[in-house]
């Protein structure tokens, strides 16, 4: 089943998160980057406020390719008590070396990469962030402003990501100015999580304050698309088995 990950930057966003029914609370700061960082402090103080009601990934902001600072900063976000930290990884500059300093923390830590489907991800490479003890590996876009991501990589090259991904059992994820009307095609493709920020603001700025009506806008159109699928997937089985066509 596909989730709802929404990222939230205070306790405001998070209660109105939790109350709407959102899956995965998304501790981001959208001021700062494509994966902000909120202050530790903070994210240690809102991981705590969530309670255990859902469960809560934190970013550990726009980081550049080096591998310490990328390690030190996962170890810092991930003993805030939250239940995922996520990692960028804006090119394949330093890749090896960075998933060999992460790798040291991923047998205690459970850690998503984060690719960029507007900076040439490298998802060949996928197997190797399995290697290294990801627990899971989202799309999503650098450049906020640049377009959605299905503005950036087609339907097929999605599909075979999550596919990827699920083979080689890690948690998928799909986000990037994701909007409304994109929930039905992507929904389809089946990945684990479709992650939402801007679709969930008011006027659809991710730096604006969360508007709950959005919030519910953004759950329904998922459960919709959930029961939608629980329908069609029994009926084309029916009529396979039926020989019809």
């Amino acid at each position: 089943m596909t989730r709802m990950l929404a990222s939230v930057i205070d306790w405001r966003e998070l209660e109105s998160a939790i109350q709407a029914g959102v899956d995965i609370i998304d501790l981001k700061n959208p001021h700062t980057g494509a994966l902000g960082a909120l202050p530790i402090e903070s994210i240690r103080s809102l991981a705590a406020s969530c309670g255990g009601r859902c469960p809560v990934s934190a970013t550990v902001g726009d980081l550049p390719a080096e591998p310490q600072q990328l390690a030190q900063a996962i170890g810092r976000t991930a003993e805030c008590g939250v239940d995922y930290v996520k990692v960028g990884f804006f090119s394949a500059e330093n890749l090896t070396r960075c998933l060999q300093a992460i790798s040291r923390l991923t047998h205690r830590h459970k850690v998503v990469a984060v690719l960029f489907a507007d900076r040439e991800p490298p998802l060949e490479r996928l197997a190797e962030f399995a290697g290294s003890g990801f627990r899971g590996v989202m799309l999503d876009t650098a450049e906020k402003g640049g377009g959605g991501l299905l503005d950036h990589m087609d339907l097929n090259r999605l599909e075979r990501f999550v596919s990827e991904v699920r083979a080689l059992d890690m948690i998928s994820g799909l986000a990037g100015s994701l909007r409304l009307e994109d929930i039905p095609q992507l929904h389809c493709l089946l990945p684990d999580y479709l992650g939402f920020r801007g679709a969930l603001c008011e006027g659809r700025e991710r730096t604006a304050g969360i508007a709950p009506h959005r919030l519910r806008a953004i759950h329904d159109a998922l459960a919709q698309a959930a029961t939608r699928r629980e329908r069609t997937v029994p009926a084309l089985s029916r009529w396979l088995k039926s020989g019809a066509g």
